[in-house]
């Protein structure tokens, strides 16, 4: 990751540390080396920072690539902040964009880094934990890696949708669960096994940050008469 990503391990994490003081538990149970998934709820933009800057070890995660080619001074300075934090920039999307972020994720838990998933697909905008899906399940059954849940609290108490800046009170706390080892459910190739992989990763979610249950999927509105149907005809959500 260069320079930008070590001076971001070294300074900022210790200062956002200082300034924010999250609650943190359970960081003892993160395996130290080694491949690592980390499979999280998802409330707010600031979760993407607060995994990171809480875990014991580096953590990477997929960020837009909008935010790293901007123009400018924004651009240059949005770029070195996400850079410093473990960003790798991707192109969000379905079909053929989706399978490269998880050829991105793969290739990192094959160099034994660490990466961070929110199963739910995307942030919960009323926080109840939504339906996980099996793109989680999918990466950890193929590359055999460990996937140590998260739970995360009042995150979207520090930054609302729509806030600017996050907040100094009240403090959140980030909750680390015993690695789960998922390849007992069977191969990757199996809809079968990702899928009793993903109820397992989303049960201890749950069991981590105590939301209510929504029982559904997070869909991302339909625009489409198209989009409208594929969401309502059986599918496995990636």
């Amino acid at each position: 990751m260069g320079a930008t990503y070590f001076l971001g391990r070294f300074v900022l994490t210790p200062l956002a540390r200082g300034l924010y003081r999250p609650h943190l538990e359970g960081r003892e149970l993160v395996p130290k080396t080694g491949p690592v998934i980390f499979a999280s709820n998802h409330l707010s933009f600031i979760d993407s920072i607060a995994i990171p800057v809480a875990a014991p070890r580096p953590v990477h995660f997929l960020a837009k690539a909008s935010y790293f080619d901007g123009p400018g001074m924004k651009g240059w300075a949005s770029r070195e902040f996400f850079t410093a934090i473990g960003a790798i920039p991707v192109q969000r999307g379905a079909g053929q964009a989706a399978l490269d972020a998880l050829d991105q994720q793969r290739m990192l838990l094959e160099q034994g880094s660490a990466v961070a998933l929110y199963p739910e697909g995307t942030r919960s905008l009323d926080g109840r934990l939504y339906k996980g899906r099996t793109g989680v399940a999918f990466l950890a059954l193929q590359t055999g890696a460990p996937v140590v849940p998260v739970g995360l609290i009042g995150t979207d108490k520090v930054m609302p949708v729509g806030a600017k800046r996050p907040a100094l009170r009240p403090r959140a706390t980030i909750r680390f669960g015993a690695p789960l080892h998922l390849g007992h459910h069977g191969p990757a190739t199996s809809g079968r096994a990702r899928r009793l992989a993903t109820d397992d990763i989303m049960a201890a979610i749950h069991a981590l940050s105590g939301q209510e249950l929504a029982g559904a999927y997070n869909e991302v509105p339909a625009h489409t008469p198209i989009e409208r149907i594929k969401q309502v005809l059986p599918h496995e959500r990636r």
